[in-house]
């Protein structure tokens, strides 16, 4: 059994069969981490004496009998976003260098309670600001792929962990394509829910006891590398809690069943104005071929009637409204309500117009961001794309265009460009739809090729 790339269920049921104890799960990871990290720079923050702790824990409560979580003894990384008590969040950023939060964030309480057990954290853009994850308090991680080249943004470090072995799962956050798009650049799965699905409480650190800003836009979901995991960590992360009070109590249920030949597929290789690197719109129209030759009813997309680049640049200003309410002395000049409440409703159109998108498919298959992994360069740089250099900040422009409407998106792997480089997509559906999300993507799983260990891990 190679614990370094087993399932989650796979590492619990071993575990729980006392095959393998909670120590040598743990162990296996540690090794990993002690093994590549110091070339990837990927988990940046290791707590191995307590982990070892909670990990003697679970196996003795396995000897007494207790009913272990479905994560009982599963060692596991977070994005260095999530406040965990205990434990340093800085999230990049020298202010928050020491901070370490008085009690863990819900998404972090679920995922003990479950019985895993948090090894470290994982490096991230500063303050979550860019699609490299650099800061100044960590350096740059690299991408398991290719060192050379970044694994993406802000949970660049997440996406780098999974792929090379050192975590089982993660969980990420996305306000701009953050977890789908290093998910893509490092040949994992990601999924961003639909915008409040998942609790937003504690996962930005808060030395100062702000008042939360981030409210819209912004989602947590996990990062992994299958579908059945993905699906695991979803289902104990989502729904309501006492602290976030934006979650409607919408039921999250089983991942369904679903027969390719029952599906209703509309694809776009590229969004209009949308620069995409050619291999990746290819690999866009092969699937969609594949798909319809196995039975799916597929369909080039009729794409909303959309301004979408004025789309993004709506998005950007509702972003900069809520970092504007989160300082803590407000500027000479604050942003008057109406401008506020005028964003919502010009949103509001947006998120309608997706949603009557969706009533003619159960799906939208389309690229994640316009390039694969790129060398590292000083953010803003332009990008080679088809031999011509595109801008920098177009890059996450095929997944952010969801975060404006708020829709749940899965990033997949499917393949791989000229250079060797994993080549993401994601399924995009309408609002709730995760599950069934879930679902499409385990049926088309055998048309995709799924994830693949990077040489040499």
């Amino acid at each position: 059994m190679d614990l370094a790339f087993s399932s989650i269920a796979e590492i619990a049921a071993a575990i729980a069969a006392r095959k393998i104890s909670a120590i040598e799960a743990l162990d296996a990871h540690l090794t990993r981490i002690d093994r590549h990290n110091e070339a990837l720079n990927a988990v940046i923050i290791l707590d191995r004496e307590v982990a070892r702790e909670r990990a003697r824990q679970a196996d003795a409560a396995q000897a007494r009998g207790d009913v272990p979580g479905s994560l009982h003894g599963v060692p596991f990384t977070l994005k260095d976003t999530h406040e965990t008590a205990g434990m340093r969040t800085t999230a990049g950023f020298p202010p928050f260098a020491d901070y370490v939060a008085n009690q863990d964030s819900p998404v972090v309480a679920r995922l003990k309670a479950a019985g895993g057990i948090l090894i470290g954290k994982t490096n991230v853009a500063t303050m979550l600001g860019d699609w490299q994850s650099d800061n100044p308090l960590f350096g740059r991680t690299g991408n398991p792929w290719d060192l050379s080249r970044t694994a993406g943004g802000s949970s660049g470090g997440a996406a780098a962990a999974v792929a090379s072995g050192m975590t089982p799962f993660e969980v990420g956050t996305d306000m701009q394509d953050s977890i789908r798009l290093p998910a893509a650049f490092c040949g994992v799965y990601g999924l961003k829910p639909t915008e409040h699905r998942v609790s937003l409480a504690g996962a930005f650190p808060d030395p100062g006891g702000i008042a939360r800003s981030v409210r819209l836009m912004s989602c947590v979901g996990p990062l992994a590398r299958d579908i059945e995991d993905l699906a695991l960590i979803h289902r104990i992360i989502a729904g309501p809690d006492r602290a976030d009070t934006d979650l409607p109590p919408v039921p999250v249920g089983p991942t369904p069943e679903l027969e390719l030949k029952s599906l209703r597929i509309a694809f776009a290789g590229s969004f209009p104005g949308f620069p995409v690197a050619a291999e990746i719109g290819a690999a866009v129209e092969s699937l969609a071929a594949r798909l319809a030759s196995a039975g799916a009813i597929v369909e080039e997309a009729k794409l909303p009637k959309l301004d979408l680049h004025d789309d993004l640049a709506e998005g950007g200003k509702l972003i900069g409204m809520m970092f504007e309410a989160a300082q803590p002395e407000p500027p000479e000049r604050p942003t008057p309500v109406s401008r506020w409440f005028a964003a919502l409703a010009r949103r509001d159109r947006s998120i309608l117009a997706w949603e009557r998108f969706f009533e003619t498919c159960d799906a939208l298959l389309c690229p994640v961001a316009m390039a694969t992994a790129f060398p590292h360069c000083k953010p803003g740089s332009p990008l080679a794309v088809n031999g011509k250099d595109e801008s920098y900040w177009m890059l996450p422009a095929h997944g952010a265009v969801f975060n404006y409407s708020g829709h749940p998106a899965l990033a997949f792997p499917c393949g791989h460009d000229g250079s060797g480089l994993p080549i993401g997509l994601q399924l995009v559906g309408r609002h709730w739809s995760e599950t069934r999300l879930l679902g499409i993507a385990r049926a088309i799983a055998p048309f995709t090729g799924g994830f693949r260990q990077p040489p040499g891990y």
